[in-house]
């Protein structure tokens, strides 16, 4: 493989393009995107190519790639995006930080973002094209089924499920032995103790502003 074509020009592209050139065997060279969000044709001074471009400047014959793309429409979009690729003949990287504690024989699945200091533990298993941001904890026999996205600080104990293109927010925690559904949303600060349906939404509470301003507090 000569190299990665990164799908996506935002900030997690920006963000994927970083791991991968200072902490990956993997080389970037090119970002791709819709023809009409090539804009204005460089990305940290890469080339930014229209997606209907790229087979003939990097063919998959020698190029892989990696979907960029955030939980927008419930992780739907990155999978789109990929599997579109894939028609195309392209085959997803993977990537897990040197920072990350997997246990040992574990293996990112194709499309699969694992980022600084989230722990892994023994005989859980994460599925393809699934995003993991920094600072969670996925515990063992655990399963994290295709198409997630695990925001930072998410405590996921043992023998939990979670299902297809669920998003779990930051600081959530789900109990060991809980199922979470296909496409559901666990808010940031939430606490899950028991199994949830397909397509359920759970917010956690948000602090409210005290009525008493900053300056009146007499120790502060």
């Amino acid at each position: 493989m000569d190299g990665v074509v990164i799908f996506g020009a935002g900030q997690i592209a920006e963000v994927a393009h970083y791991y991968l050139a200072h902490d990956s065997p993997h080389k970037v060279a090119a970002f791709t995107v819709n023809r009409e969000f090539v804009g204005g044709g460089t990305l940290q001074g890469l080339p930014v190519l229209a997606v209907e471009e790229i087979r003939d400047a990097y063919p998959p014959s020698r190029y892989g790639i990696f979907v960029a793309v955030s939980f927008r429409q419930l992780n739907q979009l990155r999978a789109q995006k990929l599997a579109a690729l894939g028609d195309l003949g392209y085959r997803a990287i993977s990537y897990v930080s040197s920072r990350a504690a997997v246990w040992a024989g574990f293996e990112a699945r194709p499309n699969t973002f694992i980022m600084e200091h989230n722990t892994v533990q023994p005989y859980a298993r994460i599925g393809r094209n699934v995003i993991v941001w920094s600072g969670n904890h996925i515990g063992h026999h655990s399963e994290i089924a295709d198409h997630c996205f695990i925001a930072s600080h998410a405590v996921i104990s043992g023998s939990v499920r979670i299902g297809e293109y669920s998003f779990v927010g930051v600081n959530a925690t789900i109990r060991d032995n809980v199922r979470v559904g296909r496409s559901c949303v666990i808010g940031a600060g939430a606490l899950i103790l028991k199994d949830t349906k397909d397509n359920e939404v759970y917010m956690g509470a948000a602090t409210e502003a005290s009525r008493v301003p900053s300056h009146r507090l007499p120790k502060i």
